[in-house]
């Protein structure tokens, strides 16, 4: 069922996939209810999950049972997708199998706005990444002011121009882990699969390619779990909205090798350097070749995950 809320166009779905119950929701300007309700008991509320939230309130009467989500869209994992004209906010409602429902359900929920003509994201919104018993990781990944002393109030650049940008991961009771940008690349939609421009940033596990044709270079670390960078303005889709699509590394800081580094490329000495130690730049030796992890047993020393930052427009 779609409907309108002054300038906001909301999508609640009611009965869909497999649904034991009916599921109706109410989308706000930054958040979302979600009512879950059984006349018939077919389904054990404390099974249900909104993402990866548990429900905020639930009863239970001998006429039914209900359950009720209170979330904002920067939790419960809720995705975001950003179009021409609308954003998107999508999750699911599902429930694992117990007695009362052996197979389970699953529900999209989706909240669809209107977007505003002037609309710029909060740059990187983070992302709550859980791990199997090794503590929780909060990424973050924003356009900076020149100085790096905030976010960035505007994303639009001049072609040439420096874009500063950083990177961050929380680490909450988790072994010390060093942030890396293991590759990056630039396209003119949010979803990279959708896209037919690409323009790559940083590619063969953590080397800046940029810094070998243009200004772009990586600062010196303030502290292991972040990373800052200043990327020169590129000629690509000048006018149009850019979107730069990079896979963030929270890795065992023991654990570099030439397929976990952060190298970009010094002019002056005309050779790729280690950002974390000159010295051990042998590690970057790859970067005009192929660099391969030496030893794959150690994938479990580290984190991955993509993000997404933009949109931001580069003019001529």
């Amino acid at each position: 069922m779609a409907f309108c809320v002054g300038s906001v166009l909301v999508l609640s779905v009611l009965s869909l996939i497999r649904v034991r119950g009916e599921v109706s929701v109410d989308c706000g300007r930054s958040s979302v209810s979600v009512r879950w309700t059984d006349s018939q008991s077919l389904t054990d509320p404390w099974f249900l999950r909104l993402g990866s939230c548990l429900p905020s309130s639930i009863s239970v009467r001998p006429g039914g049972a209900e359950a009720i989500f209170y979330a904002r869209f920067d939790d419960c994992s809720f995705r975001r997708l950003v179009t021409e004209d609308e954003i998107v906010f999508e999750n699911e409602l599902s429930t694992e199998p117990s007695t009362k429902n052996p197979s389970g359900f699953f529900s999209p929920i989706v909240c669809v706005y209107e977007r505003p003509a002037d609309w710029r994201p909060p740059m990187y919104d983070p992302m709550l990444f859980l791990t199997n018993g090794k503590g929780d990781l909060v990424f973050h990944m924003n356009f900076m002011k020149e100085d790096f002393s905030g976010v960035a109030t505007s994303t639009t650049f001049p072609l040439g121009s420096l874009i500063s940008i950083a990177a961050a991961v929380e680490q909450q009771a988790h072994q010390p882990l060093v942030l890396l940008l293991e590759e990056c690349v630039a396209s003119t939609t949010p979803e990279l699969e959708q896209s037919n421009k690409i323009y790559p940033i940083i590619a063969n596990k953590g080397c800046l390619i940029e810094s070998k044709k243009s200004n772009s270079r990586f600062l010196p670390r303030r502290n292991p779990s972040e990373i800052r960078m200043y990327l020169q303005a590129f000629k690509f889709a000048l006018g149009e909205d850019v979107y730069i699509h990079c896979k963030l590394v929270a890795w065992d800081p023991k654990g570099l090798d030439n397929g976990r580094k952060a190298c970009h490329y010094d002019k002056n000495n005309g050779r790729w350097e280690l950002l974390d130690n000159v010295l051990e730049s042998g590690l970057c030796a790859c970067c005009d070749t192929q660099c391969r992890t030496r030893n794959k047993r150690e994938l479990n020393r580290g984190i991955a995950h993509p993000v997404v930052l933009g949109p931001l427009t580069i003019t001529d």
